[in-house]
C-alpha cells in the first residue's frame, strides 16, 4: 500500500507541474502577445476650459483635439465634478464624428487630480481612488475630471483605466518638509507629469537610468516648478500652485508672510479674493494683466519698462529656485532640464544659462507634451513593463 500511495504522490506531483507548467506558459504566452501587439489608448486632459484628448496606437498619435468650453457653459455647473457628464458627452460626439469606434480601445487614461500625496506611478482607478477625485480631498480642479471621465469611458467597453503622475506626487525627503511653522508643512505640488517624462527622456537619450542621474528640473508655463531629481525621486521642489519660489505667470509664488497677513486681516478682501490675488490673478497677470509670455516680449520690444522689469524678476527669481536645489543637490549635478511653454522663449533659456550654467550644462525640451507622457505611463504598464500602483 506504501509504495502505491508514493507512486500516487509522485503522479499527483507531475500533474501538479505540468499543469503549472501549462499555466506558466499561457502567462509568458500573454505576456509576450501584449508586448508585440498594438495598444489603443484614449488619453483625457482636462483643463479649466477646455478638455484635450488624444488617441493613440502604442506611441503613435493617430489625432488629437482640443476641446473648447465656454466660459457661460462652465458657469452653469456648481462645481467641477458636476461638469463630468457636459465633458463626457463631448468627449464620445467627437469620437463619433472622426469614425473612431471606441470599442477598438485598450485602455484609458486619464490625468491626474488633487488626491491623497502618493509616489510617482500609473494608478489604476480604483473606487477608492474614485471616490476622493469625487471628494476633491486637495481642491477642486479640473485636472480631478480626468480619473473620473477615464473610469467612465473604460467600464462601458470594459477595458482598464488609470492615471499618471498627478500633481500631488510626493517623494519629498523629510528636511524639505519643514517650513519654520509646524502647522504650515511645506509640500509637493508640482508639475510632476512632465517633469518626470522630461526626466526619463533625458536619461534614455544620454543611455543611463534615470534613478542614477542628478538632475535640476525647470517646468515654465502658465505656473513654475522646479524640483531637484535624484534616484529616481523629486526629494525637494517648489509648491507651484499657492505659496513657494519663483512667480509666474499666473501665480505669485512666495510673497512677504507679514504683509499678506496684514492683507488677510485689513478687511478690504474676502478669502477668495486674496487666494486669487496669489493663483490665477498674480504674477505676470498683477504686474502687467497678460499671462503670456509672448505678450511680455512684446511688451519689451515696444521699449515698455515695467516689462522690462519684470522679465528681469523673474529670470533672478527662477535662477535662484535653480541654485536653491543645485544645493539640495550639494553641487553634483549631472544636468539642467528646461521645459513647459516659456521654454521655446530662447532669451529666457539663454539668460537662465548665464546665471546657472555653472551648475551644470542645460538641456532644452519646450513645450509639454502631457497626453504622450500619459499615453506612455498606460502603456508601461499594459505591457507588463510596470506594476500598477495602487492608491
Amino acid at each position: 500500500m506504501i509504495f502505491f500511495d508514493t507512486l500516487i504522490d509522485l503522479a499527483a506531483d507531475f500533474a501538479s507541474e505540468a499543469a503549472e507548467a501549462v499555466i506558466t506558459k499561457k502567462i509568458k504566452d500573454r505576456i509576450h502577445r501584449r508586448k508585440n501587439m498594438s495598444i489603443k489608448s484614449l488619453i483625457i486632459n482636462p483643463g479649466s476650459t477646455s478638455t484635450k484628448i488624444g488617441v493613440f496606437e502604442d506611441e503613435t498619435l493617430l489625432f488629437e483635439e482640443t476641446l473648447r468650453h465656454p466660459t457661460e457653459e462652465i458657469a452653469k455647473y456648481a462645481s467641477i465634478v458636476d461638469q463630468k457628464d457636459f465633458r463626457k458627452n463631448i468627449i464620445i460626439s467627437l469620437l463619433k464624428e472622426k469614425s473612431f469606434d471606441i470599442r477598438s480601445l485598450n485602455v484609458v487614461v486619464g490625468r491626474g487630480g488633487l488626491l491623497k500625496p502618493i509616489v510617482s506611478g500609473t494608478y489604476a482607478v480604483s473606487d477608492a481612488l474614485l471616490d476622493d477625485l469625487h471628494k476633491g480631498v486637495q481642491g477642486e480642479h479640473a485636472s480631478n475630471l480626468g480619473g473620473i471621465l477615464a473610469r467612465e469611458i473604460a467600464d462601458s467597453i470594459g477595458v482598464p483605466s488609470y492615471i499618471v503622475d498627478p500633481v500631488v506626487v510626493d517623494e519629498l525627503m523629510p528636511a524639505a518638509r519643514y517650513s519654520g511653522v509646524p502647522e504650515l508643512p511645506r509640500i509637493s505640488i508640482f508639475h510632476a507629469l512632465n517633469q518626470k517624462a522630461v526626466a526619463k527622456r533625458y536619461a534614455k537619450e544620454s543611455g543611463r537610468a534615470y534613478d542614477t542621474l542628478r538632475l535640476i528640473v525647470v517646468h515654465l508655463g502658465g505656473g513654475v516648478s522646479v524640483g531637484a531629481h535624484v534616484g529616481g525621486k523629486v526629494v525637494d521642489v517648489f509648491n507651484a500652485l499657492d505659496g513657494d519660489g519663483a512667480f509666474s505667470p499666473e501665480r505669485a509664488g512666495a510673497v512677504p508672510s507679514g504683509a499678506l497677513v496684514k492683507m488677510c486681516f485689513s478687511g478690504k478682501y474676502t478669502e477668495k479674493e486674496i487666494y486669487k490675488k496669489l493663483v490665477g490673478n498674480g504674477g505676470f497677470n498683477a504686474y502687467l494683466g497678460t499671462n503670456d509670455m509672448r505678450n511680455v516680449e512684446k511688451m519689451v520690444d515696444e521699449g515698455d519698462e515695467k516689462a522690462i522689469a519684470l522679465r528681469e524678476a523673474f529670470l533672478l527669481q527662477i535662477s535662484k529656485d535653480i541654485g536653491s536645489m543645485a544645493c539640495v543637490l550639494e553641487g553634483r549635478v549631472d544636468q539642467i532640464i528646461v521645459t513647459g511653454g516659456i521654454a521655446y522663449d530662447k532669451y529666457v533659456v539663454s539668460e537662465l544659462q548665464k546665471r546657472a550654467g555653472f551648475i551644470a550644462p542645460f538641456t532644452v525640451y519646450p513645450g509639454e507634451d502631457e497626453l504622450l507622457a500619459l499615453a506612455q505611463g498606460g502603456l508601461r504598464v499594459m505591457r507588463g513593463e510596470e506594476k500598477a500602483m495602487e492608491y
